[in-house]
Parts: C-alpha cells; structure tokens; sequence
C-alpha cells in the first residue's frame, strides 16, 4: 500500500502550481505555443493538470475518468476576436457558441452550447465557484435555447485567465443544477509578479466590425504570502450588417418615397460601446496551513443592435388596421369614441407617395395618422445597459488539531448579480398618438445569486493502491429574479387604443407595475464523494448528493465514473450519472411582450408565466426540474509523443424546459387577460410559456488528438478535434409542436471538426486552423416557412507573431482567412426580411476578421 503523501496539501499546491504556471499556452484540445522550441520540449513533460471533476488531488488529464480540455492562456489570447468564447469553440469539439441578431434580449449575450444541450445545461465555475445566471433569459434563443437562462461568458476576459478547464460529462451529483451537459471552469491568473498589456485592432473584411481593445494584467505581492492580480479589459466593437433592402421598402422607394433607408433594417451583430472589465483574484497564506482567498469583477458595457422594420402602409395598429388597403386616420378630440369619430381613414389602393403625402397634409388639425411622422416607416433599436458583478471570498487549508485534524477544508461565499436595462430607440407607444416620445425605457431584469459551501476532503488508509479519498460538504442557496418596471411611456394604455392604436414601445413594450417585483427561491445540498485507486491501473469513484429546494421539493443524483489502464500507454474510461437542471427563479416568473415575423409579417407575442390563468387554458403547468441519465465511455492513448482520447456518450432529458410555440389569442382570451390584471395586451395576435413538454436523447462521439515534433527547425504541433452529435426528441406533444422539434433536433450540425498545425522557431510562431461545420438546419427569424437543410462550410483561421524580444510581441491574423460565405437565404426569401444569411450559421454570418496586436509583457 501507498500513502497520501501525493496528495498532501503541501505537496499537491506545489505539484500543481508548477504545472499549471507551465501550461499556459499547453491546450489539450490546440497545442499552440508562444515559446521558443527549447521551452516547449520543457513544458511537454509537464502534465496537463485539472481541478474540475474531481475532489482530490488535481490530475493528470490523462489519467482522468471522465473526459477533460484544458486550454491555457496564451491560447486563449491568440484568438484576435474580441470575444474569446470563439477560440473555446473551435478547440472543444462538441461546444457551440452563437450570436443572436434581431432577438430582443437574446442579441445581448452569447450563450454557449455543449454536447447540443441548451445554454443553461452547462455549469459555469470560476476559480471552482458557481458563476451566476445573466439575468437575460432568451425568448429568441435560436431554437436550442429558446427560454434559456445561463451565465453571460463574454464578461470574462481572456487576459485574466490561466486556463479554461471543460469538464465534457455530466456531473450534477459533484457541483448541482445545471452539469447535465458538463462544466466549465474559469481559473484566473494568480501570479504575484509581472504581467502583460495588449493592444488589439480588427475588422471584417466587408468594412464593418471594426473593434479596438486594450487589455492589461499585472500581478503583484500581498506581503511576502500573498499575492494579487488584476486584469483589465476595454473594449468597442462597432455594429455590421449582412442585409439586403427588404422587397416592401424597396417597393415604396420605386414608388417615389425619398424617406426609406437602405437598408429599411439591419440584420448584423450589435454594437458595443465602452465595454469595460475588472477582474481581481488575491490570496494570503495564513500559516498553519491555511490561506484566505477573494476574487470578483465588475463589468458593464452597452448594446445597441437593429430590429424589424415598420412599414409606412401596413404596420398594424401603428399605420394600418386592414393589412394597407387604407391608412389609420385617428380623430385627436374624440377620445374613447371606439371609433375614429369625424376623421376617415385615407384609401391606399392605387395611390403613390405624392398622393398619399398630399392627403395626408390635406387632413384637418383634429385628425392624426402616424404616416405624418414617419412617413419612411420606422426601425426600432433595442439596446441595454448590462453590468456584471460578483465577489467570493473563503478560506481553505488542513485542520491541525482536533477531531478533524488532518482533514481539508473550504468554506466560502459567493455573490453574483446581473442587470439588464433595456432601451427602445426611434420606436412610439402608438396609443399616445402625437404625444408620444420616441426612446424608451423599458425597465430591467435584475438576477442575484448567493451560495454558501463547506467542503471536506478527508485520506483515509483503507489498505488499497492508494489512500481513499473521502470528499463532503454542504451548500445553500439563495436566487432572485427581480423585475424593474419601465418608464410610463413605455408600458402606457394612451387614449387612442379605442381607435385602433396599440399601446406600449413597439417592438418591446416596457414592464408594467404589476408584473414588476422580486421572486426568491432558496435550497441547500449536502453531497458526498468517494475516490478510490484499487490498484495501480484501476481507478474508481462514486458520488452521491442530495438537494431540497423551497419550490418543487428534493431531489438526489448519483456518478460512478472509472479507469482502467491496460498498458503505460493504452487506457479505458466509463462514468454514468444522473442528473438535473432546476428551472430558474426567472424562467417560472418572467412575463414579456415581444416582436416575432410570420411569412414577413410582425406579429407580436406574449410571453407568460406558467402559473398565468390565461397560460393554463392554454395548456401550461407549473415548471419542474429537467431530469437527466448520461453514460459515457472512452478511451486514451499517450504513447509515442500522442495524446488521443475517443469518448462515445449519451444523454437522456426527461421534462426538458423550453418555450411552447405560439398560441393564438382571440378576443375572449384578451378579455381574460385583462380580467386577470395583464394590461398592455390589445396588440397580441399570440402568446407562449415556458413548459415541461418533450423529452430528448442526445448521443455523440468526441475525438480529440495531439502531437508534436521537432520539424522544420523548430517545433510543429498539430491538433484535431471532432465531435458527432445527434439529438432526438422521443417525446412531445403539440404544445411544442413539430417545428421547434425540428430545430432541437437539426439546428446545430451534426459533424464539427478542427485541425490546427503549430509551428514556433526562436523568433517567429505561427498557426493554421481548418475548421469543418456539416449540414444543418438554416432557419431565419424562427420562421417555420424560412428553413431549408444548409450545406456544409470550411473555414480557415491564421495568425503569425514575431518576438522583437523577451518583452514585444506584434501579431497579425484573420478569422475565415478566404471570406468563405455562410449558407444564403433563397432569393425568393430574402425580399421578406431583409435577411442576406441565415441567422443558425454555426460559422457565424458576418465573414473575414482581420486583426492586429502588440503584446507588451514584464
């Protein structure tokens, strides 16, 4: 039999503090180095260590049970977008990200997606704490993460990272809600001397995007025990565009109206303006093996991104109220009439511009249509203010004495709060007719977490290959969701509703009083987790936890996970699990409004609890936890300068949480809406919830390999990562209906790869990446009549660094280095929206990104 002496804390922080400080740069998933050849033959014989899923010592990835990518640092940074969740997806095989243009809030954040799981299927850590859930819950989620609340990543700089850790296994009996898919681990730099400031420059090939960034890092000492690093990141990306003039505006422009844009409407990613981030991480050796830790951020930047057009003729409820056979005339002194009293509404059929302007001026005083103010139309912008904050604290180390001594410890608290104001701009709240401003307000979601933990690892002889490792704690939780109403005008039932004219900001009425407030949930966990080594090839582990939340009651998941190395080279892994996502405080309590097209056509959407009476008789019932059963099995080779792992896996939801489609909402249901206390709804056409309606079986096959050599008078690492991916929902009914099914099932690809060669000489580094996306689903403006089957695209990233010396870096490269264009919208379709693309590119829609960057290091 062994000892623990491996696992001493003492030995197991210098163990991994060497290895990790020497892995940056080291990605299990892209090798690519920024070092010359003789330091990196040094760093290949560090072991890539990761903390994530497990609760012993840090591991080998190569002698982990489950499957695990670490990418350090300065891979991260030799991402020149400003956004580095695109260089996270091109080095994990089976995670997605994706940008969401025209979505209301959804354009806000970028979710990411994992093993074809929705956004909030993934647990996000930060130095190994739960991160907070943004507060934006996506309603235009891109079909995968319709009604998904999970964390906003593009706060977290790369700058202020020593290496991502993606845990690819379920692992809701390890850390809770949400692991049904995996984990990501943020761990921040915490080096106590040095640091680094970047500059970078870029743009899309088609003249727009333009970003500029400054980041710095620097670490310095808290006394001779301590240290403390701070990063900073600023940041302005300007907005693109990827339209074409839509048919209808193109038709009133040819027509003679001198006031259309062109484009009437943006499709493109959204401007963001003062962007800035702060991330702090310090810690303290309080002797006797102990040591105080704190880290946080505070972040906050703002969007502003396009919206649907408005048509001068046939908006309705805004221009028209009988699809522009005639223009809405409302009478300005006969309020609550119900009718449009002395005034007539202007017959369109036949007429041109100069016809319609010349009657519209020949209107009396007393009679309004909104064609005098916007006689182009009109294209709301939404935007909003979102800022990011969290702190935790704790103290962690050994008990010395008592009857705990030679057990470690961790206890710590973490607060985390995200707020989303959201604005309307160049829109009008139509029923308060000329009156009306035209920027809005529209009130905030504000989400604010707490947790609370104690964990425990305690060594126990128990005769095997090694100590058994015995781990347990406790946690408790606290979540909110509040709702902010918006400013009167954004939510106000103006005098003119009787005649016609729809109430509230167009496009994203403002919060009401009575929807606003502040809903609570509270739960406590208790877990425990068992790690054995039989002998030396045979890995074993079991945990188990229990959770009580205040809302829907308890529940209890398991994880067996092994290894078993069959030669020093050749090893076999398995695990299975099961697991959980609670519905968040705001998916059970949200209510909004929002602006969807039909075949071209806006109609606008309600969004409803599932509680709401009116939501009821539609068929919903109050919100339960996902459930979840994962099995994985794979296999790991490491000789011969190769690091290739192949893990199968398959993972069965049961009550997947989602947005129903869209029901229609007659004259009755309005009645028993306003009945209910829901005001601002004369407008709806339909309304939607948030259900437990369909259950899915995701299976996939992730291969991930490595290798590196001595070549061409330097050193070439070449890295592949392929995922397989096929989702089935095996159970639904009409309230999520065949055409959200469809885009569950065949949004994403099914076949995504990477390759990427590496070369480093003294002075020069360069990388080509070849990134494979297969067919999917193109689908544009959830519109069940745009989606087609898209074919599959390549993609080439580049980047070359040369090494003035130790301190300068200059840099240069491009992302979809040939400008390869996504899948394009069917010409007959295009004239609908505006749309030149389809918005479910898994490339993205915007093209070529060059950029420039200088790196300065001390």
């Amino acid at each position: 039999m062994k000892n623990h002496n491996k696992y001493h804390p003492v030995a197991r922080a210098v163990k991994f503090g060497l290895a990790a400080s020497l892995s940056l740069g080291i990605s299990t998933t892209a090798l690519a180095q920024e070092e010359s050849p003789d330091n990196v033959k040094k760093e290949q014989a560090v072991e890539k260590i990761a903390v994530v899923g497990t609760r012993s010592a840090p591991r080998s990835i190569g002698d982990s049970p489950v499957p695990v990518d670490i990418i350090g640092g300065e891979e991260l940074n030799k991402n020149g977008n400003s956004d580095m969740l695109n260089l996270i997806s091109t080095t994990v095989p089976s995670l997605n990200v994706h940008s969401q243009p025209i979505s209301d809030a959804a354009t806000l954040i970028r979710p990411i997606n994992l093993r074809g799981l929705s956004s909030d299927s993934t647990l996000v850590l930060l130095n190994g704490k739960r991160r907070h859930r943004a507060s934006v819950i996506s309603f235009l989620g891109g079909g995968i993460n319709d009604g998904a609340q999970g964390p906003d990543l593009s706060v977290i700089p790369g700058i202020a990272l020593k290496q991502v850790e993606v845990l690819r296994d379920g692992a809701a009996a390890q850390y809770g809600s949400d692991a049904i898919a995996g984990v990501v681990n943020f761990v921040l730099k915490d080096a106590a001397d040095g640091g680094t400031v970047e500059v970078k420059h870029g743009e899309y090939y088609a003249g727009d995007g333009t970003s500029t960034e400054v980041a710095a890092n620097v670490g310095m000492p808290l006394t001779k025990d301590g240290f403390v690093n701070v990063s900073m990141q600023y940041k302005n990306v300007d907005a693109t565009s990827r339209s074409v003039q839509r048919a209808d505006a193109q038709g009133l422009a040819d027509g003679g109206n001198p006031f259309i844009q062109d484009p009437a409407q943006v499709w493109g990613s959204p401007k963001v303006k003062d962007d800035i981030t702060l991330f702090a991480n310090a810690g303290l050796d309080l002797g006797n093996g102990g040591e105080a830790y704190i880290f946080g951020n505070y972040s906050e930047r703002d969007v502003r991104g396009g919206f649907y057009y408005r048509n001068p003729t046939n908006r309705p409820q805004v221009f028209s109220n009988d699809g522009g056979e005639s223009l809405l005339v409302v009478d300005l002194t006969d309020l609550g009439s119900g009718g449009q009293g002395g005034c007539q509404n202007i017959p369109l059929s036949g007429l041109n511009y100069q016809q319609i302007d010349a009657a519209v001026q020949a209107l009396p005083d007393n009679c309004f249509t909104f064609f005098s103010m916007f006689p182009g139309g009109f294209t709301p912008n939404f935007g909003g203010n979102i800022t990011d904050t969290s702190l935790a604290v704790g103290t962690k180390g050994e008990f010395k004495t008592g009857f705990m001594e030679g057990i470690l410890y961790d206890f710590s608290g973490v607060v985390g709060r995200s707020e989303s104001n959201f604005q309307l701009f160049n829109s009008v709240n139509a029923s308060l007719g000329p009156e009306t401003p035209t920027d809005f307000d529209a009130g905030k979601y504000i989400q604010l977490e707490k947790t609370f933990s104690a964990d425990f690892v305690k060594y126990l002889p128990a005769g095997l290959y090694e100590d058994l490792t015995v781990a347990f704690g406790a946690q408790w939780t606290e979540e909110s969701f509040e709702i902010v109403a918006g400013e009167e005008a954004s939510w106000e039932i103006g005098p003119y509703v009787s005649q016609g004219l729809s109430n509230g900001s167009n496009g994203f009425p403002g919060f009401q009083p009575q929807t606003a407030g502040t809903s609570v949930r509270r739960n406590y966990a208790a877990y425990v987790d068992v790690e054995a080594e039989f002998t030396e090839n045979l890995l074993g582990a079991l945990a188990v936890r229990f959770e009580d939340y205040d809302s829907f009651g308890t529940t209890t998941n398991y994880k067996l996970t092994g290894q078993y190395r069959l030669t020093d080279d050749w090893a076999l892994r398995a695990s299975t699990s099961t697991g959980f996502r609670a519905p968040t405080v705001g998916q059970a309590n949200v209510s909004n409004v929002r602006t969807e097209a039909d075949q071209g056509v806006l109609v606008d959407i309600g969004v409803l609890p599932a509680t709401n009476p009116v939501a009821i008789l539609k068929g919903a019932t109050e919100l339960q936890p996902e459930e979840s059963t994962s099995y994985a099995f794979g296999v790991v080779y490491t000789g011969y300068d190769f690091f290739v792992t192949a893990d199968y896996y398959r993972i069965d939801v049961d009550d997947r949480i989602s947005q129903s489609s869209p029901f229609e909402v007659t004259a009755d249901d309005i009645a028993q809406l306003k009945a209910a206390g829901v005001r601002g709804i004369d407008s709806l056409t339909s309304i939607t919830y948030l259900t437990n309606d369909f259950d899915t079986r995701t299976q996939g096959l992730d291969i991930v390999a490595n290798y590196s050599m001595d070549a061409f008078n330097g050193r070439t690492s070449l890295a592949l990562a392929y995922n397989w991916n096929d989702t089935e929902v095996t159970r639904f009914t009409d309230i999520t209906g065949e055409f959200r099914v469809s885009r569950l099932e065949k949004d994403l690809p099914n076949h995504r790869a990477t390759f990427t060669v590496t070369q480093s000489w003294d002075d020069w580094s360069a990388f080509l990446r070849t990134n494979y996306y297969g067919s999917y689903q193109g689908v544009h403006a959830d519109d069940p009549g745009l989606a087609v089957r898209a074919q599959w695209k390549v993609t080439l990233d580049a980047e070359v660094s040369y090494y003035i010396n130790d301190n300068f870096i200059v840099s240069a490269g491009a992302q979809n280095l040939l400008d390869n264009d996504p899948e394009e919208i069917p010409d007959e379709w295009k004239g609908f929206l505006g749309g030149k693309y389809f918005e479910t590119s898994p490339m993205g829609i915007n093209g070529g990104y060059w950029y420039l960057k200088g790196t300065y290091k001390f």
